[in-house]
């Protein structure tokens, strides 16, 4: 249970900072974001960055969700 939450909190963390904190600014168009985002992004823009960071947060979000009403599918 501790490792799902530790996981879950990571997830949103990492997908915070880069939508809010700066993160996709700093990986916009580096090889960097190829590998930490998606292997179409070092051809996003700044913002195609931050709206892929928002729907990874909302798909995690419902994760959680679902995860925590269903234990057996964690």
């Amino acid at each position: 249970m501790l490792l799902w939450l530790l996981g879950h909190a990571l997830y949103a963390a990492w997908w915070s900072w880069v939508l809010w904190g700066g993160g996709a600014r700093w990986l916009e168009g580096s090889w960097l974001s190829g590998f930490l985002v998606s292997l179409f992004a070092p051809r996003w823009s700044e913002d195609g960055i931050r709206l892929f960071a928002l729907l990874m947060l909302c798909i995690g979000g419902v994760s959680f969700i679902a995860e925590l009403l269903y234990p057996q599918w964690r």
